[in-house]
């Protein structure tokens, strides 16, 4: 089979890519470096030209209000291209929980997304995962001040990159799912309780605190973004993923 990855240069995308082919099948990675830009359309017809199955891995550049924008428009461009392609299935990388958090623009701009592939007449799939483990130390960063790490209480289940890429392509390899499957990792954590795990390991001195204000994930309550029913438990626990990448030195 030939897949056309949106976004297939990225983190997700280079690893599905390279999962897709070890399978035997032809992915080809789409992205601006390419010359496939999903915001303009251009490059979108001769890389869906000959392609059975589209991945969208792509990803707004902003958190914050543009996001709808970006995401309704590269939606928009892709089925529209994906009508007049041999394309019979779309896959669509999301966010476990994400209808559930209304405050945050980009949840809403993930869930529009969502529901512009799920209104369009091309078969679907939507993959949901938690936070990537890749973006700890991003998260940690938005909240420094002065060595100390402001976080809420906010409970997630972290999944490693290598467990949403075999996912994705595991879903895209099949026939589709007309619905969403949820992946997430094996372990539980509240941020704040994360964030101090990550700087032991890290061996750095900054300290945490709990302030259930403080950045994107203070306007999540409960605990959606931790496993709905049904959910597949991928296989990597943070402790080790932290273990191999706090030794390496690797922080994806």
């Amino acid at each position: 089979m030939k897949f056309a990855v949106m976004g297939g240069t990225g983190l997700i995308g280079s690893q599905v890519v390279e999962n897709l082919n070890a399978a035997g099948h032809h992915a080809v990675p789409c992205s601006p470096r390419t010359g496939v830009d999903v915001l303009t359309g251009k490059g979108l017809g001769p890389a869906l030209a000959d392609a059975e199955v589209l991945v969208n891995l792509t990803n707004s550049p902003t958190f914050d209000h543009d996001s709808l924008a970006f995401f309704q428009t590269s939606m928009h461009n892709l089925l529209t291209a994906a009508r007049s392609s041999p394309v019979g299935h779309v896959v669509l990388l999301s966010i476990v929980g994400v209808d559930q958090v209304p405050d945050l623009d980009y949840y809403r701009a993930k869930t529009l997304q969502e529901n512009l592939l799920k209104a369009d007449a091309v078969p679907y799939s939507i993959v949901r995962a938690g936070q990537f483990m890749e973006f700890v130390d991003a998260i940690l960063s938005w909240t420094t001040d002065d060595g100390t790490v402001r976080l809420p209480r906010t409970r997630l289940q972290p999944i490693a990159a290598a467990d949403v890429a075999a996912a994705v392509a595991e879903v895209a390899a099949g026939p589709p799912l007309n619905g969403t499957l949820n992946v997430v990792g094996p372990d539980v954590f509240s941020l704040d309780e994360l964030g101090r795990t990550t700087l032991a390991a890290r061996g750095e001195d900054r300290t945490v605190v709990v302030d259930d204000s403080a950045g994107m994930f203070a306007a999540v309550h409960g605990d959606v973004l931790t496993a709905p029913k049904g959910a597949r438990i991928a296989p990597t626990h943070y402790a080790d993923w932290l273990k191999r990448h706090s030794a390496t030195g690797t922080r994806r």
